[in-house]
């Protein structure tokens, strides 16, 4: 079973806590979103392999670590997702971006597809799938499910905030896929909304509560 790693970093945690503010507005809420996942990224991409290089600096040859050529992508679940990419692009620029349009049926709480489009060669690729809630795992299940029919073998799932429920769906349905979030919350409801969470994310980032 991946593991599941929960980032307790200061500043991470407080930026979750404003971002949970009922009072927090679209504008902040967006730019927090965004530096939280920054923040994660840099955990998420601790084991990414290194190689050795030599460098000219003004005063002599340095040995110095680089990236090992290794080809990255970052996949956010629409929509909420998009407002966790900016940051990671930020400083991994040389990713490649795909989507996966998902969306919860009102009814059965499982998720209906309505639009994926991924780089050529996702299948050679280290993908992290991001979305700032895992709630019921039914989205989350879903997007690695069409990444794995298209030969991805390397997937890292990144959330803002989670639950047991979602937790447990993922690693039932991929034991392979590491996680990392910034917080495990409670429970679900019985509208399967994350307690105490945050709401509808992608409402919060985008206006349209």
């Amino acid at each position: 079973m991946a593991q599941v790693h929960v980032l307790d970093h200061p500043l991470i945690q407080h930026k979750l806590a404003i971002l949970r503010n009922v009072s927090t507005g679209v504008k902040e809420f967006r730019e927090l979103i965004s530096e939280i996942a920054g923040l994660m990224c840099y955990e998420a991409t601790r084991n990414l392999p290194t190689e050795e290089v030599e460098v000219q600096t003004p005063v002599a040859v340095a040995k110095c670590r680089m990236l090992a050529g290794k080809k990255l992508a970052i996949i956010p679940i629409l929509r909420a997702g998009l407002g966790m990419v900016d940051s990671m692009v930020d400083m991994i620029p040389s990713a490649k971006i795909g989507h996966i349009g998902l969306y919860r049926d009102p009814e059965t709480h499982k998720p209906v597809e309505y639009y994926c489009k991924l780089p050529e060669d996702i299948g050679n690729r280290q993908v992290f799938v991001v979305d700032p809630m895992l709630a019921t795992g039914g989205s989350a299940v879903a997007a690695i499910d069409f990444l794995k029919k298209h030969g991805c073998k390397q997937i890292i799932m990144m959330n803002v905030i989670g639950c047991p429920e979602g937790i447990k769906a993922v690693q039932e349905a991929h034991p392979d896929v590491e996680m990392y979030l910034a917080a495990v919350d409670e429970r679900l409801n019985e509208h399967a909304y994350i307690i105490p969470g945050l709401g509808d994310a992608g409402d919060r980032i985008f206006g349209t509560k």
